[in-house]
C-alpha cells in the first residue's frame, strides 16, 4: 500500500525511535495534532466503545474530503487520535478508504502500547473506516 506523504513521514519518525518510552513520549506530543472536538459535543454517537478512556471521534465529509475531530480524557489516547488525524484528515474519501491498519504495525507503535490501548486504537480506526463506507 502506498501511504499519503504525511503518514509515510510519521512512520519513518516512529521507526527511527528505538526506545519504547521515547515512542510513547512522541505519541503524547502528537496530541496537539488533533482537531479538537469540544467536550460539549461528546455523545453516544461520537463515543469510541471498547476504549479504556473516554474517547470521541466525529467524522465529517466536506467536498469529498475527510475531516476528523476528536477528544479524549487521556493525553495518550489523544496522541493516538493525533496519529489517525495525520493519517486521514483532509484526504479524499477514496484515498482514506484505502488505508489499512497495517500502518500501525509499520510504525511499530503497537509494541509500545498495552493490549487495551492497542485495542482502543484499533476501535478508533475501525469506527472511522465503518463511517467512511457510507461515502
Amino acid at each position: 500500500m502506498t501511504y499519503p506523504e504525511a503518514l509515510v513521514e510519521l512512520i519513518d519518525d516512529f521507526q527511527s525511535i528505538d526506545d519504547k518510552m521515547e515512542r510513547l513520549e512522541y505519541v503524547f506530543d502528537l496530541a496537539s495534532e488533533v482537531n479538537e472536538l469540544p467536550v460539549t459535543q461528546w455523545n453516544e454517537k461520537t463515543r469510541i466503545h471498547g476504549c479504556q478512556s473516554e474517547a470521541h471521534v466525529l467524522l465529517e465529509i466536506k467536498d469529498g474530503k475527510v475531516f476528523l475531530k476528536a477528544g479524549a480524557d487521556s493525553k495518550l489516547v489523544q496522541g493516538l487520535m493525533g496519529i489517525l488525524t495525520i493519517a486521514m484528515d483532509k484526504l479524499d474519501t477514496e484515498e482514506a478508504k484505502k488505508i489499512t491498519p497495517d500502518f500501525a504495525v509499520d510504525m511499530g507503535i503497537l509494541n509500545s502500547l498495552s493490549p487495551s490501548r492497542s485495542n482502543g486504537f484499533r476501535n478508533m480506526f475501525d469506527r472511522i473506516m465503518n463511517e467512511l463506507e457510507g461515502f
